[in-house]
């Protein structure tokens, strides 16, 4: 897909992998619409604008959606669900509130956000969804339980959804980095992050390199690794 003038949807827009997705995609020439719970601090671009939204609650996605329409227009050519978190502990210890919340986010908010534009996309029979997942969706990790069901969930859902959508023109992505240099290690005990992780910027490269391929293929799964992790 040729990027320019194409309008791009990024969820968890606001830091990370999210905001390096849309500065990348920008840079490409698409219009972006992030949502999130915060706005992304001093990103500001004439074909950018920020929605409120929180993935986990169906009626602001559906609100988000509607209010990018009225200010970006009706097509919508790219979805990168990005929004998630991550919460640690094992099994016997790990609170209820906490398993609901990564589900909701992880889970729920991915299928919410792809059910909301795949309408649309149907209709224009073209359409790109990545879905960005983690190393945990393709192998269980010592007190990540409860994030690594909803990766598997998230990487399920990726292989599924695919198979229904690709006759409508319209392609499903899902990746999987392992440790990125990101927020997300700020809530992991034991665990901070560093320069031998990859970068944001790495990832959203991935992104645009599955976004950019040809009409009559595309990439299924993207599997990301730091060459030398730290020990």
């Amino acid at each position: 897909m040729d990027l320019t003038g194409k309008i791009a949807i990024v969820t968890g827009a606001s830091r990370g992998i999210g905001r390096a997705t849309v500065e990348a995609l920008l840079a490409r020439g698409a219009a972006v619409a992030g949502w999130g719970r915060t706005a992304p601090t001093g990103l500001v671009h004439d074909r950018f604008q920020f929605f409120a939204c929180d993935v986990r609650d169906e009626a602001a996605v559906g609100a988000a959606l509607t209010n990018t329409v009225r200010e970006l227009g009706p097509e919508i050519h790219v979805l990168v669900n990005n929004a998630g978190l991550g919460i640690a502990g094992p099994v016997d210890g790990f609170k209820a509130e906490d398993w609901k919340l990564m589900f909701d986010t992880n889970v729920h908010g991915t299928f919410f956000c792809s059910r909301a534009v795949l309408p649309q996309m149907k209709r224009q029979q073209v359409g790109h969804i990545i879905n960005v997942a983690s190393i945990a969706g393709t192998t269980g990790i010592e007190n990540m339980a409860g994030y690594c069901a909803t990766k598997f969930a998230v990487r399920g859902f990726s292989q599924s959804l695919f198979k229904e959508v690709r006759n409508d023109g319209i392609k499903v992505t899902c990746l999987y980095p392992g440790s990125t240099q990101t927020n997300f290690f700020d809530d992991i005990p034991g665990t901070t992050a560093n320069d031998s992780m990859m970068k944001p910027e790495d990832v959203a490269s991935a992104i645009i390199y599955a976004l950019e391929t040809p009409f009559n293929f595309h990439i299924v799964d993207v599997e990301m690794r730091p060459l030398q992790p730290r020990k």
